[in-house]
């Protein structure tokens, strides 16, 4: 018993059990001989390491055998050692299995994850070097690099695989940024009023933007936008989402301008792609630093145009969600409008396409 090495002092009365009982521990007991030793490996300080494949915290197995592999990845484990490339070939020896594309033991995987710890060991120089020989963009912060040259390493190891799902993506998507009257500290009772209404439209194939005309009032730009989204086949032949720069647009803009105009709220404005929170998702940076400017300096680009020119500001937007594409995020819808409240989607649901723009009814 571990508890043989203590001594106890017992405070008793003739007759009575023990009123206070009090442990005092021997500090110069030497636990490795109390211990049994088939148990002694499992008492020791636990040397924690990272698991060579998946980053997991792993400990030594009982017994005192050591592995750089977690678990998991040691049922997995192939008795012959990996090497990484990052020439989007299989490395020596290595065997893949096809299996479906959510089967995180499929050998790929694992070869992916040893992959991303070859580049996070890299420096921005050998970075760009390697972005460059794949004829990639090389320009951004360091950690963008990164994700970009995973990204791609990744994109190309799961194309060998079964199950591409490109068809069921977006073959557009609309970027709109309102431009709105606003007041020194935005009180909550202040009524915005839109003032621009832009949009930028994105082939998600081709990655060139087309843009919509001006008009005048807000119903006049409103219906111009959905004869030009009609004449585009959105929602009909291409599916389609909007994006957006944060949640103001469409959830107070645009709300509150229908309730001025007294139009309704239109259905296919009700979910759109927060590309903020894509961003901030996406390269795993704080909410601070996914402001439209902020976003362009990390990615290696300036902003083109004129600041606070709702027009100028969309085609900026655009340019950062084609560089996202090109680094291998899939922007998806990630806000929506339900009963008059603004709500997130999860990323876990399937992806679905906007319906065809129609102009909304007028309010009673």
């Amino acid at each position: 018993n571990v508890l043989d090495g203590c001594s106890t002092a017992t405070k008793t009365a003739k007759g009575r059990k023990p009123a206070v009982q009090r442990t005092h521990f021997d500090t110069n007991l030497d636990f490795q001989s109390v211990i049994p030793k088939a148990w002694a490996p499992a008492f020791r300080a636990p040397a924690h390491c990272a698991c060579a494949a998946c980053g997991r915290l792993t400990l030594p197995e009982v017994g005192g055998v050591r592995s750089s592999l977690c678990g998991r990845c040691r049922g997995n484990a192939s008795p012959k050692k990996q090497r990484c490339r990052l020439d989007g070939q299989e490395a020596k020896g290595s065997k893949f299995i096809t299996s479906s594309a959510s089967d995180f033991s499929d050998p790929v995987y694992k070869e992916i994850a040893i992959t991303n710890g070859c580049i996070n060991r890299m420096s921005k120089e050998e970075l760009r070097a390697k972005l460059s020989e794949f004829k990639l963009e090389t320009r951004g912060v360091k950690d963008v690099l990164k994700k970009r040259l995973k990204n791609y390493y990744k994109k190309q190891k799961l194309m060998l695989k079964e199950g591409n799902c490109a068809d069921s993506y977006y073959d557009y998507i609309c970027v709109i940024d309102f431009e709105a009257t606003c007041e020194e500290g935005n009180p909550p009772e202040f009524i915005h009023e839109i003032i621009e209404f832009p949009v930028v439209l994105l082939n998600t194939h081709t990655l060139e933007i087309d843009q919509v005309d001006k008009a005048d009032t807000f119903p006049q730009v409103l219906k111009k936008v959905i004869d030009w989204m009609k004449l585009k086949e959105l929602g009909t032949k291409y599916k389609y989402s909007i994006l957006t720069d944060g949640s103001w647009d469409m959830s107070k803009f645009l709300n509150i301008q229908c309730q001025l105009s007294r139009l309704k709220y239109p259905p296919f404005a009700k979910k759109w792609i927060n590309i903020r929170k894509s961003y901030g998702n996406f390269y795993k940076v704080p909410r601070s630093q996914t402001k439209l400017t902020i976003m362009l300096e990390k990615l290696g680009m300036d902003y083109d145009g004129r600041p606070h020119s709702g027009l100028d500001d969309s085609k900026n937007i655009a340019r950062i969600a084609v560089r996202m594409l090109q680094d291998g995020c899939e922007l998806r819808v990630n806000e929506k409008m339900h009963a008059g409240q603004l709500m997130s989607v999860s990323s876990s649901l399937p992806i679905e396409g906007t319906p065809a723009p129609q102009m909304p009814h007028s309010r009673k």
